[in-house]
Parts: C-alpha cells; structure tokens; sequence
C-alpha cells in the first residue's frame, strides 16, 4: 500500500466518523442545526481531503469545501455534486459554530443527502 492510500483511508475512516455523529444527531429534534451542520462538514471535508490525496494533490489545511472541490475538478475529477452546493456548507465549519443566530437555506434532509452522497463517492474512489 503506498503512503498516498493508507493516508486517503485514514482520512476517510475519519470522514466516517464524522458521519457516524451526523447520523447519530439527525433523529434528535433538539439537536441543533449548526452541530448537524458541523458534522457534515467535517464528513465532506474530510471525503474530499481523501481523494485530493489520493490523487496526489496538495492538501491545504481549510474547510473551504469549494476549493478543495475546484483542486479536484481541475485535476479531472468527476464530483458527485456541484461546487456550489457544498459551499453552502461553508459556514458551518467555524462561522455557525460560533453564532446563536443560525441563518441557513439547508435543511436536514438535504444535510444528510450531501453526506450521504459524498461519502459514498469518496469510498468509492478510495476503496477501489
């Protein structure tokens, strides 16, 4: 296994977790959407952190879900969803975290579509 792969799996068993929470969140109604939120970020950034490694592209430490998802693109990538939709997610990595006025269009049906589709997609690339 070249160093590449064990560390895209590393970040994508970390992605899982992330996951793991989110799904462990989304049934609770009490549970606040800027935590739901912050683990699906983290689950998306974490998938796509996984396969710009993979690809050997560099890995910058942000949560700018855009540009990690751009660095892809422009490397020939095919993704899952459009760039524009996972910016949406943007926010939730510090900026909600941090705001008791949470102001967001994204619902927890659509939260648990981009991570459900995003996850999938990155296992599929690393686990291939």
């Amino acid at each position: 296994m070249t160093p590449a792969l064990e560390e895209a799996r590393r970040l994508l068993r970390l992605a899982r977790r992330d996951q793991a929470t989110f799904n462990l969140l989304v049934p609770l109604d009490q549970a606040p959407m800027a935590a739901l939120g912050f683990h699906a970020q983290q689950t998306v950034e974490k998938s796509l952190k996984s396969v710009c490694t993979l690809r050997g592209l560099e890995v910058r430490r942000t949560h700018d879900l855009a540009a990690l998802a751009q660095s892809l693109a422009d490397d020939g990538c095919v993704l899952p969803l459009n760039i524009e939709d996972l910016r949406a997610l943007n926010p939730f990595a510090v900026e909600y975290r941090y705001d008791d006025e949470l102001v967001s269009a994204l619902t927890r049906d659509a939260l648990q579509t981009t991570v459900a589709t995003i996850i999938r997609w990155a296992g599929h690339c690393v686990d291939s």
